[in-house]
């Protein structure tokens, strides 16, 4: 087993795939959890969410609080009654307990990471923390990159940060570079250097104890001007918009249990679009005003980090192209928003991907 594996294992604990070997149900496509290899949330994995700041004890915590946290480290999905949660003085630490109760049994009843975060997002009224959401995306995406064959690839895996964490953009020698928003805002007075992540430095990216200090480079292509009128273009061998795509693939494969694929775009010359996606707030209202031939601001337009093209294989000959769009805001940072891409789907896409999915009515007890 080679090292980068190895550190790859160390990313991700306390998730299981679902063993459940019922049939699918609906379409032929849509498969059942354990095909999909859904996660089904371990004690181990409820105990990370109980070691967040937002619940560690402090100098302060009262009795009942101590008491608590001990029972629920001892035994995460245990119940709480409300005289426990009253017994706590502290309004804050009671309420963030609440919402770790409520975010805990959403999840156990739903019986996979996945079902619960449909359920979330599909929901008119999200009332769990982002945080714990944010959590799930990541145990979501890092779960995927474990699983993909062959060695590890450290473009991907940051790529899927994006999923999660906010990013910064910057425009550097013509290079678009996207660098961890919190950890760069973190640095005093904004100093101090950034690694580009290059297949040179991309076995240092898992061993690092900080991944975040790694920026991707989001450039489509590099341009070099020859003189007289003529240039060349060459295509970046390793692109973190490809990696992107390629990350994007696995998401989207993963909740629809359907083949895709994504390619990075600079233009849509298509006179047969039909179907847009934007993975953000600013390229969802972007794609929207293109669509609808409304006047468009130059400096909106230098806000479009990239396009994409969804194709579905088993689509019917013929079948209109999906795009997708990737935007950052005036202040030049990207909340890239995965439920975009599932929520968002043309109508028969959709209800497939809304279709009930077994999951196992007992799960089996984990380490």
């Amino acid at each position: 087993q080679n090292e980068a594996a190895f550190f790859l294992e160390l990313w991700v604990s306390g998730l299981h795939p679902s063993d459940d070997s019922s049939a699918a149900v609906g379409p032929a496509f849509n498969q059942s959890a354990a095909a999909r290899q859904w996660l089904r949330p371990s004690d181990s994995f409820l105990r990370q969410l109980l070691a967040l700041p937002q619940l560690a004890l402090v100098a302060e915590s009262c009795p009942a609080e101590i008491e608590l946290q001990q029972a629920l480290l001892a035994s995460p999905g245990a119940p709480v009654s409300a005289a426990q949660l009253a017994a706590i003085t502290d309004d804050d630490a009671r309420s963030n307990y609440a919402m770790w109760l409520e975010f805990r049994d959403g999840l156990l009843q739903a019986g996979s990471l996945e079902a619960y975060y449909l359920a979330l997002m599909r929901s008119q009224r999200i009332t769990v923390p982002p945080l714990f959401i944010d959590h799930l995306v990541q145990a979501i995406g890092q779960h995927l990159q474990q699983g993909q064959q062959g060695q590890p690839d450290a473009f991907q895996a940051r790529a899927a940060e994006l999923l999660f964490r906010q990013q910064r953009l910057t425009l550097t020698e013509g290079r678009l570079l996207c660098a961890d928003r919190a950890y760069v805002d973190a640095l005093p007075g904004r100093a101090g250097s950034l690694d580009v992540l290059t297949p040179e430095n991309a076995f240092d990216y898992w061993q690092g104890s900080e991944r975040q200090s790694f920026a991707l480079d989001l450039t489509h292509q590099v341009s070099n001007d020859l003189g007289h009128g003529f240039s060349f273009k060459l295509t970046r061998s390793h692109s973190g918009l490809t990696a992107l795509a390629r990350v994007l693939e696995q998401w989207l494969q993963h909740f629809l249990g359907r083949p895709c694929t994504i390619t990075p775009l600079q233009k849509v010359d298509d006179p047969a679009w039909r179907w847009h996606i934007g993975l953000d707030v600013e390229s969802m209202q972007l794609l929207n005003d293109l669509y609808q031939d409304r006047p468009v601001s130059a400096e909106r337009m230098a806000g479009l980090i990239s396009l994409f093209r969804l194709d579905f294989p088993t689509s019917a000959p013929g079948a209109s192209a999906i795009y997708l769009g990737l935007a950052m805001t005036a202040e030049r940072t990207l909340k890239l928003k995965p439920q975009n891409l599932l929520l968002n789907l043309p109508p028969d896409l959709l209800a497939t991907l809304l279709a009930p999915v077994p999951v196992p009515a007992l799960l089996p007890q984990v380490d």
